[in-house]
């Protein structure tokens, strides 16, 4: 589908500094506030006439929007929003819109370390993945075995990772180390259609497909001694990273409520450049229902990650015949990037409540931030950013800079540099798989094909983004892993 844009004119880009651009505000497009792109030069190359610089100038329309719409280094298209996306809208006189949270609600990364060394594991790492991908069913349209009836369901919606926790799936110090603990506030099951409900009713506890993995990794670098030390990260460690969302109860979730809100603007007095822009005022009856919803859908995904982090420690006990106490298989952090949280930041000089969407972005909170959990807030709140499953991926720590440009948000992970479509016709004929396996990487699939769609050619490299991020005051690198075992769907 061809992205709708406010003009078919060339957009301008003011530079402000080595990490910042400016879209200037353009009345004639209709925008409230500019556009602020967070890219260095080798970035902005392929970004110039990117459409996702469209969708920019698109968000800033939104009736109630502050600040300006941003876009972090791993921006690219989406659906109304960018990948890569972030725009706070006013309590008062704002919006909220689905495409700013995206299809996946709630899709984030969970990062558990162990006591183990790489060498220790290297002779199993055979098995290990098998053992992973056996234990957490993957593809399109996973199941997870076990269906649940409506009324467990809703107890999923409503306390997400802490229903999977109170069923021994997990412990108790997991919640401690979750983003809002595991369970959104204000959820509303009755606001989850039924479809929505029959398609997440047997989906806890599985990966899915596309970018989603799960993969055994090592810490390769220490770049922040304190901030590693307090995470619990050394070199030459073992740490297992799970990425994955709200599968399709959120996607379906997404689609009720865009269609809803599509059909209701015109009653609201609002237009929008684009119709994926589709939203509600914050005090009308179809936000309120679409926030219940986007809390439950969020709540379904912190249950599913949990419940996929109970297996993988099964996996590693079976393999390794040892328990998952023994060796240290502690959750560093669950960090969402798919979602929008009611939040206070400073704007134009004063304090204000706003509704912040984070599309294909994560919070950075740095050290003192009262939603820091407490075990972190001397140092920061661990930041994940995955590139590509061949070559790394990084840990970070929020910095004071997001906050005074982001909304306390940064990127979420390489960002794409090819579509799907074209990866595989730009690896027709070649075996990634066999290439990973050439680097030292173990990978399962649930199809080999489609491996090409996920190939490191298809993103962008994750250092230059985390370097833009770090430039900018956004975020500290912590830690830089490497792929040792890869699980795709």
């Amino acid at each position: 589908m061809a992205p709708a844009v406010a003009s078919a004119e060339r957009l301008v880009l003011e530079r402000i500094d080595a990490f910042r651009w400016r879209i200037p505000r353009d009345e004639r497009r209709g925008m409230r506030v500019e556009g602020i792109v967070y890219a260095d030069d080798r970035l902005m190359r392929s970004l110039r006439d990117d459409p996702a610089l469209q969708q920019v100038a698109n968000v800033a329309t939104l009736p109630g929007i502050v600040g300006a719409s941003l876009a972090m280094p791993d921006v690219h298209w989406g659906y109304g929003f960018p990948v890569g996306g972030v725009a706070a809208t006013a309590v008062d006189g704002g919006v909220v819109s689905p495409g700013g949270i995206g299809f996946d609600i709630n899709c984030g990364v969970r990062v558990l370390r162990t006591d183990l060394a790489a060498d220790e594991i290297r002779g199993a790492l055979g098995r290990l993945a098998d053992a992973l991908f056996a234990a957490v069913p993957s593809g399109v349209g996973a199941r997870g075995g076990h269906r649940l009836r409506r009324d467990e369901l809703d107890d999923v919606l409503r306390d997400g990772a802490r229903w999977a926790v109170g069923r021994g799936y997990g412990w108790d110090d997991d919640l401690d180390r979750t983003e809002e603990e595991g369970r959104l506030e204000g959820a509303d099951p009755g606001a989850v259609s039924q479809r929505a409900h029959d398609r997440g009713a047997d989906q806890v506890g599985t990966l899915g497909s596309g970018n989603h993995f799960l993969e055994v990794e090592v810490v390769d670098e220490i770049h922040d001694a304190e901030a590693a030390s307090a995470y619990g990260l050394r070199p030459g460690q073992v740490v297992v990273a799970i990425h994955c969302g709200s599968r399709g109860l959120g996607h379906q979730v997404c689609t009720d409520h865009v269609a809803g809100m599509d059909r209701s603007m015109a009653r609201h007095g609002i237009v929008v450049p684009d119709r994926q822009l589709a939203c509600a005022p914050l005090d009308s009856g179809e936000a309120r229902a679409y926030l219940g919803a986007m809390a439950a859908a969020s709540n379904f995904a912190w249950a599913n990650r949990q419940v996929i982090a109970h297996r993988v420690r099964g996996a590693f006990e079976r393999v390794l015949g040892r328990s998952a106490e023994s060796i240290g298989m502690r959750l560093v952090y669950d960090l969402s990037h798919n979602i929008a949280k009611m939040e206070r930041h400073r704007v134009g000089g004063r304090e204000i409540d706003v509704c912040v969407h984070r599309k294909g972005a994560t919070r950075a909170f740095p050290a003192g931030h009262r939603d820091v959990p407490s075990v972190y807030r001397a140092v920061g709140q661990p930041v994940f950013v995955p590139g590509d499953m061949g070559r790394y991926s990084f840990v970070a720590v929020g910095a004071p800079g997001a906050m005074e440009g982001t909304f306390g948000s940064t990127c979420h992970g390489a960002g794409r540099n090819l579509s799907r479509h074209a990866a595989l016709r730009e690896l027709r004929g070649v075996s990634v798989a066999d290439q990973l396996a050439d680097a030292g990487i173990v990978v399962r699939a649930e199809r080999h094909d489609l491996l090409a769609e996920e190939a490191s050619i298809a993103y962008k490299d994750v250092a230059t983004v985390v370097e833009v991020a770090e430039g900018a005051g956004l975020i500290r690198r912590v830690a830089l892993l490497r792929p040792l075992a890869v699980i795709k769907g």
